[in-house]
């Protein structure tokens, strides 16, 4: 990643070198996956798509654009042009602002008048979502409004229900509800970035007087920023686990030198308290399923009792993985993407020590490390750099992503144990749920498409609503496969989506998660699979290895599964299975078809 969109950023630094930073990306040898985004503007957004495709490439997405014309955003989405209809997105963004509200309160105005203003402006955007919707299927990411530039009733304004701070808030509120209860409908929070950035400077109106650009400038890498952390998030470029140093990243001092009693955490201390609340806001990314690991030079006895200090919020439990030694630390976050079958361009590095942080940066590719000045700036730097961006709905799979990723480690200490493997996976008790989607995994079958890299043979990505077209649609067979243990329960691991076709089955998608790798999973749902193509009339499935440089585990999967390979066009191969011959594979694992 380019250390030059990390926050804290040099907004005129990006705007000063756009051509020349598109240049370098494109031509870093970063494998992207290809996305075409309509930008549907309220007011004028070359700058912002332009600054935006900088900040995708960084994530390791390349985007195609369609933009509207000024103004145009409800007529677009509407009534497509036929060049926006041809283009089919795969996401649009509406870009709308304070400027687009063009019927604001009075003070004259009823209560119900106000109502009727309120819906001047949310109903125009509902039909545009609903039209959007029915014409693309794709998700539509919202602008919400920035507060306007003054206080006609002062403080008041806030509150009396003809201020245009309480009309702005009671839009943001809808728009929150809508988005809340739509799967294809994210928030850009234009609002916050815009008091981060400061209402006066914001409000500027320069720009929008000579070229209806709504914010200055200098703002575009803020708003870029914003909106590029929703898609990537959408298109599954999240990073997964936060790797922390420990002293003076997590306490404040040196616990080897200083001893467990010097150590500054707690809130009776202001030295201290940075600490306390950075731990806190540090948990409540582990409540959401974001991985903790430790990364720190140390005895590994000082770190746990650092760790078990009476005025830590966070405990050694809460942590994934503890890796407290004298290794180099970019050898130890490998290690430990190892242990837990992630890739390291997963990891967050967060360190104090800036020798440490570039260290990483150089050996570590693809792994965030943002510069983490000052204990004041932790909690900023890591918020407003949206590492862990939430889209959609948390599911309960993410909310108990970190028990699952323990119990692995209790698995594989099991394993360890047993000389025998099938001995080993036979004393797992694994039992596993392989249906045809079901509306209550459908946000996160839809997630494990996009995370899903190195067990995917196809690379294909879907939409919530692509999902639930494909579970409602009888031309396919669409499974998902559900593994629990004697250890625990983790979650949805398998997809596998199959197009019929006459009397052969075309496998559009396979995947699973890699906590779950060699537990004959994927034979698991090959039995399922074959069996409902069975039932279908189905005598022939084929499967399609598509190579990137992520996916290479499953070069050979078809063949491992019995079929037989039939072309190879580059190293891009067509395999065939006879469904008549077939016999199943697994042996391991209990499986409940319901």
């Amino acid at each position: 990643m380019n250390d030059i969109f990390t926050y804290p950023f040099d907004a005129a630094e990006i705007m000063k070198k756009q051509k020349r930073l598109k240049r370098e990306l494109l031509g870093d040898g970063t494998s992207r996956i290809k996305k075409r985004i309509a930008v549907l503007g309220g007011s004028t957004v070359d700058a912002v798509r332009d600054v935006l495709e900088l900040f995708l490439l960084n994530y390791g997405i390349e985007p195609e654009y369609y933009t509207s014309e000024y103004g145009q955003y409800y007529n677009d989405a509407m009534f497509p042009p036929e060049e926006l209809t041809e283009f089919k997105p795969d996401i649009v963004y509406i870009h709308t602002t304070y400027r687009n509200i063009t019927d604001f309160p009075t003070l004259r105005d009823s209560s119900d008048d106000i109502k009727l203003k309120l819906a001047k402006v949310l109903t125009p955007l509902e039909e545009a979502w609903n039209s959007i919707a029915a014409k693309f299927g794709c998700p539509v990411i919202q602008n919400n409004f920035e507060l306007p530039p003054f206080r006609l009733l002062g403080n008041s304004d806030a509150y009396d229900e003809h201020g245009r701070v309480r009309f702005i808030n009671r839009l943001n509120a809808a728009l929150s509800d809508h988005a809340a209860e739509r799967d294809d409908l994210h928030i850009c929070d234009l609002n916050y970035v815009s008091s981060c950035y400061g209402l006066d400077a914001w409000h500027d109106g320069t720009q929008w007087y000579m070229y209806k650009y709504a914010f200055p400038m200098q703002a575009v890498p803020y708003i870029a920023a914003n909106l590029a952390a929703v898609i990537k998030a959408i298109f599954g470029k999240n990073k997964k686990v936060l790797a922390l140093d420990l002293d003076n990243t997590l306490w404040g001092g040196v616990v080897g030198d200083d001893g467990v009693e010097g150590i500054k955490i707690g809130k009776d201390l202001p030295s201290g308290q940075v600490y306390s609340e950075f731990q806190e806001y540090v948990k409540l990314h582990r409540d959401m399923g974001v991985l903790l690991t430790v990364c720190s030079k140390n005895d590994e006895e000082n770190a746990y009792a650092g760790l078990n200090h009476p005025d830590s919020t966070l405990s050694p439990e809460e942590f994934t993985l503890i890796k407290a030694n004298w290794d180099n630390k970019d050898e130890n976050i490998i290690r430990t993407a190892d242990a837990l079958n992630l890739l390291p361009e997963s990891f967050v590095f967060a360190d104090d020590n800036p020798a440490e942080r570039q260290i990483v940066r150089d050996r570590v590719k693809g792994a965030a490390v943002p510069e983490m000045d000052g204990a004041e700036n932790y909690i900023r730097i890591l918020d407003r750099n949206r590492y862990f961006e939430v889209v959609g709905k948390l599911t309960a799979d993410d909310l108990k992503r970190a028990e699952m990723y323990r119990a692995n480690a209790e698995r594989e200490a099991a394993r360890t144990s047993i000389a025998d493997y099938g001995e080993y996976l036979d004393s797992l008790e694994m039992t596993a749920d392989i249906k045809p989607f079901e509306p209550l995994y459908i946000s996160r079958i839809a997630q494990l498409t996009n995370k899903s890299n190195q067990f995917n043979v196809t690379t294909r990505r879907y939409t919530e609503g692509e999902i639930a077209n494909i579970s409602r649609d009888p031309s396919y067979i669409a499974l998902y496969g559900r593994l629990a243990d004697k250890f625990g329960d983790n979650g949805v691991v398998s997809v596998v989506i199959g197009n019929i076709r006459g009397a052969e089955l075309h496998i559009d998608l396979w995947i699973m998660s890699c906590r779950v790798l060699k537990r004959d999973m994927e034979f698991a749902m090959l039995d399922t699979l074959v069996k409902a193509a069975k039932e279908r009339g189905i005598s022939t499935v084929i499967g399609y290895y598509y190579p990137t440089a992520k996916n290479g585990m499953v070069k050979e999967l078809f063949g491992r599964f019995g079929f037989t390979k039939v072309s190879d066009d580059g190293g891009n191969t067509v395999w065939r299975l006879d469904t008549g011959s077939y016999a199943d594979r697994n042996t391991h694992i209990n499986i409940n078809r319901g």
